[in-house]
């Protein structure tokens, strides 16, 4: 029998072991130290069983924790406390709610047992039991715990797999809805919100507001600076763009190349017009040298704007073919401007 004082700090883990060859932790809590006596006699000789002892009630809780114990032997009356009250102290507390404790009672009273396992008894045992069903008692009810503990752990691993697997796979999707270099949006994720949001608005008989726009002379710049100064040039505009949008709902994405394109939902045309605006100014304030530009002596960009009340005659093609014709019309009229394309009357 383990000295109290030396509380097994280095105890074995029930779970540590197979559900064959695992090791048994009784705690026994009685004050009288004739039964913690003849209780060591009768497990002295079971290699499986390790006995701990306390007659202090009071450390019961904390001994059971400590000691790891696969089960609780507990008298019903001692000086100073009541048993029943341990009893649901063991099933109030996070770490040994599920222990199973045996009662060991000074004599077969049917209300007493009723009232013990009222209060979380797993079993009821006179004291002194008879060795044989002590023992067998104790691996039964030990041997259901540690199958419980066993099939927690293994709920807890599947579920922190599982939790894993998640985070994984939306940090997968995340990576595959984001270009690479601008870390906006891909064209992926264009078509897919393009899609979403053109199915929201025909729903909701609401406006949706698309713009297409180029970076001006981009090859130029591109064969000019080299590819990383094409890169860092993509990255700053694609940045520049994203900040001028202000609502949660509109999407900029990178479309293709030196491409870019807006999504703006519930937006009428001078809404998306206000909206290309500021990134016309957002690009300009980042006076990136363009020394190769037949348009400005800065990165500049064209943009076209086109809007839609999306119906059964449409499909978001259309949109994306009115914004590119704006484009080009921007284009063709001297490019780093917004074009509007007017509404169908």
């Amino acid at each position: 029998m383990n000295n109290p004082a030396e509380k097994n700090a280095q105890a074995e883990h029930p779970m540590n072991n197979s559900n064959q060859d695992y090791k048994i932790h009784v705690l026994l809590v009685d004050d009288q130290e004739m039964i913690a006596k003849g209780i060591e006699q009768m497990l002295k000789s079971e290699q499986d069983i390790e006995l701990h002892y306390t007659s202090d009630p009071k450390t019961a809780v904390q001994m059971a924790i400590d000691v790891k114990a696969t089960i609780i032997l507990q008298d019903l009356v001692m000086p100073n406390a009541d048993g029943m009250i341990l009893l649901r102290f063991y099933r109030a507390h996070v770490a040994t709610k599920n222990i199973p404790v045996i009662v060991l009672s000074s004599k077969e009273n049917p209300k007493v047992k009723s009232n013990a396992f009222s209060n979380g008894a797993t079993d009821y045992l006179v004291k002194l039991p008879d060795k044989v069903e002590l023992i067998a008692r104790i691996r039964a009810h030990s041997k259901s715990y540690m199958a419980q503990l066993e099939r927690d752990a293994a709920y807890y691993a599947l579920s922190e797999t599982q939790k894993e697997l998640e985070k994984s796979n939306k940090e997968l999707q995340r990576l595959s809805s984001m270009d690479g270099l601008t870390k906006i949006p891909n064209r992926r994720t264009f078509d897919e919100s393009l899609d979403k949001e053109w199915r929201n608005a025909a729903r909701g008989h609401k406006q949706l507001s698309l713009i297409m726009l180029d970076i001006d002379h981009f090859k130029k710049y591109n064969d000019g600076y080299g590819h990383q100064g094409g890169d860092d040039c993509l990255v700053k505009v694609a940045q520049a763009l994203h900040a001028s949008t202000d609502r949660p709902m509109d999407i900029v994405c990178r479309y293709g190349g030196e491409e870019f394109a807006a999504i703006l939902p519930d937006t009428p045309i001078e809404g998306a017009r206000i909206v290309a605006e500021k990134m016309l100014e957002n690009v300009a304030n980042l006076k990136l040298k363009h020394e190769f530009s037949d348009t400005a002596d800065i990165v500049s960009v064209s943009m076209g704007a086109a809007s839609c009340f999306p119906g059964d005659d449409m499909k978001p093609e259309d949109l994306i073919t009115k914004a590119d014709a704006a484009l080009y019309v921007a284009k063709e009229s001297g490019r780093n401007r917004v074009h509007c394309h007017e509404p169908d009357k």
